[in-house]
C-alpha cells in the first residue's frame, strides 16, 4: 500500500493505492477550508501525518494503511500563533517533531504532538531586526526545518526572509548567517549517505554545504531562473539535485502570472532545464514541490497534477489521480509519499 499526503493551497488530500506504479489513486479524505503551509510524515509511522495551517494551527492525520477509519484532528498547542509554517520529523525518532511558526518561533514535541517545548528564541539573534516577509513586512516566519540524519541535536532552519540558522545542541543555542549561506531559504534538505551535506533552494539562489551548514558554496551555472523553491535530492547520489525555480515570487506562486521551470544538476555539471520530459513547466505552471522515496523515485506536484520519475528526471509520468479544475487554481504547499 502506498500513501500520498498532498497539501494544496486550501486543502489536504490523503490518497492511497495498492499498486506502486500505474494504478489509480483513491482520494480517501480531504481537509478543506484550511490554508495549508506544510505536511510531514515518517516512513516509520506511515499511519499518520502532520500538517501546518496558517490560521488553524496544527493538524494530525490518522491514516491506517488499510484505508479505513481515516481521521483528522486539530492539536491543542501553546504556540505564539496559529500560523504553523513548517514541520519536521526527526529521522532518529518518529515521535520527535519540530514546528516553526509566524512570527519566528521553534517548538519541539517528543511524544508525537500532544505536548510541546519552546526552544531558545531565534529572534534573539543579532540579525532578527532585518528579517521580514515581503507580503507581510511587519513579520517573518520559519519556512523550513531539517534534522541532521547523523546527529539528532543538529538542526537546520530557514527563516523567510532573513537567515539560515543552525543549532548544534538541539535548539539551546543558535548560529546564524554562516559564510556563503542564503538569506531567503525556502526548502532545505540533507542526505542520509553524505555526512555534512546540506542543500537549500532559496529565493536568492541555490547553495550547498559540505560541513553541516558552517559554510556554503553556490553552484549557479546554467540556472537561468534563480528564485528557487522546491528541492529533491537523489537518495542514491548526493550530487544529483532537482530544483523548481522562477524569475521571481509572482511567477513562482501566483496562478495568473505563473511561469516556473525545473532544473537538474549532477556532480561537476551545470544545471540543465528538464524540458520535454513529460513534466509541465513554463507559462501557467506554478513552482513544483517534490518528494523522493527510498527506492529512488521522485514525485513532483504542481497545479497541473502529480508526476513521478523513476530515472531522476529524464522521464515523467502523470499519476492517475483525479485532478479537478479547482486543483489547477491551487499553489501546492507540500507533498509526502510513503511506499
Amino acid at each position: 500500500m502506498s500513501t500520498l499526503f498532498v497539501a494544496l493551497g486550501d486543502r489536504l488530500l490523503v490518497c492511497q493505492t495498492d499498486a506502486q506504479q500505474g494504478g489509480d489513486w483513491r482520494v480517501l479524505s480531504t481537509l478543506e477550508s484550511h490554508e495549508l503551509e506544510c505536511v510531514v510524515a515518517s516512513p516509520e509511522r506511515p499511519d499518520r501525518a502532520f500538517a501546518g495551517t496558517f490560521e488553524n494551527g496544527l493538524v494530525r492525520v490518522h491514516a491506517p494503511t488499510d484505508g479505513d477509519d481515516i481521521s483528522i484532528e486539530h492539536l491543542e498547542t501553546s504556540f505564539v500563533s496559529d500560523a504553523v509554517m513548517s514541520l519536521a520529523i526527526s529521522p532518529h525518532d518518529p515521535d520527535v517533531l519540530y514546528a516553526g511558526t509566524e512570527p519566528s518561533r521553534i517548538y519541539r514535541s517528543t511524544d508525537g504532538g500532544p505536548s510541546w517545548t519552546h526552544l531558545s528564541d531565534v529572534t534573539d539573534l543579532p540579525s532578527s531586526d532585518e528579517w521580514y516577509f515581503p507580503p507581510r513586512p511587519h513579520t517573518h516566519h520559519v519556512r523550513w526545518l531539517e534534522v541532521d540524519p547523523f546527529d539528532p541535536d543538529r538542526l537546520y532552519v530557514g527563516i523567510e526572509a532573513g537567515a539560515f540558522v543552525l543549532s548544534t545542541d538541539g535548539g539551546e543555542t543558535w548560529e546564524e548567517r554562516p559564510a556563503g549561506s542564503r538569506r531567503d531559504n525556502h526548502t532545505l534538505a540533507v542526505h542520509p549517505d553524505r555526512e555534512g551535506r546540506v542543500y537549500t533552494a532559496a529565493g536568492d539562489g541555490y547553495a550547498e554545504s559540505d560541513d553541516g551548514g558552517e559554510s556554503w558554496h553556490q553552484p549557479q551555472d546554467g540556472l537561468e531562473h534563480t528564485y528557487c523553491w522546491g528541492l529533491a535530492v537523489n537518495p542514491s547520489d548526493p550530487d544529483a539535485v532537482i530544483v523548481s525555480s522562477a524569475s521571481g515570487a509572482s511567477s513562482a506562486h501566483r496562478i495568473d502570472t505563473a511561469e516556473s521551470y525545473v532544473y537538474r544538476k549532477t556532480d561537476g555539471e551545470a544545471w540543465t532545464r528538464l524540458d520535454d520530459r513529460g513534466l509541465p513547466m513554463g507559462a501557467g505552471v506554478v513552482r513544483a514541490v517534490f518528494d523522493t522515496t527510498t527506492g529512488g523515485s521522485v514525485y513532483a506536484l504542481n497545479n497541473r497534477g502529480l508526476f513521478r520519475s523513476d530515472d531522476f528526471g529524464d522521464h515523467w509520468e502523470r499519476l492517475q489521480l483525479e485532478w479537478t479544475d479547482g486543483y489547477e487554481s491551487q499553489t501546492p504547499r507540500g507533498l509526502v509519499v510513503l511506499e
